[in-house]
């Protein structure tokens, strides 16, 4: 018998369905990353993102011995946590709770230029990422996991030959640059 780590999805789902824990662990520790970057990619805040993490691996438990073909389950995966994402933002208040501004007359001058000066490069780095086309947005947000999912985990999350995932990368970040070196 393999390890779990390097067992084929069906395997693992058969065993897991069986009650082996360390079938179980080997599912999640092999897809939380992939399920993480989907989630990051809706735009979710921390929270809910977790949150619509946590509800694909329960969906997986509820039809645990029902998946229809397991050697795609990374695709299934990825399609059942963009569901819960979207579940999670039509839910989502339009309120957005702010910081206590007392908190800032305590903190330090310089801390505070240093986190201004972070905010204003991610929000120009946010703003130019939204201007690259939604296939740049979702690969290079897959892309950004730590650790990042392999070529073939891509491939299927995003419905994309495994071939074009490096170059298409590349025009993808040639792009971002390209938008950021232009003065806004």
């Amino acid at each position: 018998m393999d390890l779990p780590g390097t067992s084929a999805p069906a395997e693992l789902l058969e065993r897991a369905a069986a009650g082996d824990q360390a079938a179980w662990d080997a599912l999640t520790d092999r897809y939380t990353n992939l399920l993480w970057s989907v989630a990051r990619a809706m735009r979710l805040t921390e929270p809910d993102a977790a949150d619509a993490v946590q509800a694909t691996w329960l969906r997986l438990v509820e039809k645990l011995g029902t998946i229809r073909d397991p050697e795609r389950l990374p695709g299934w995966l990825a399609t059942t946590i963009r569901r819960e994402c979207l579940a999670v933002l039509r839910q989502r208040t339009k309120v957005v709770p702010t910081e206590d501004f007392d908190d800032l007359a305590d903190a330090e001058e310089s801390a505070v230029d240093r986190e201004i000066l972070r905010e204003e490069r991610d929000a120009a780095l946010w703003r130019a990422f939204e201007q690259i086309s939604t296939q740049c947005r979702a690969l290079l947000r897959v892309l950004m996991a730590d650790p990042p999912p392999t070529y073939a985990t891509v491939s299927v999350a995003l419905d994309m030959p495994i071939g074009g995932i490096g170059p298409t990368r590349q025009r993808c970040l040639a792009t971002l640059r390209r938008i950021m070196a232009v003065p806004s």
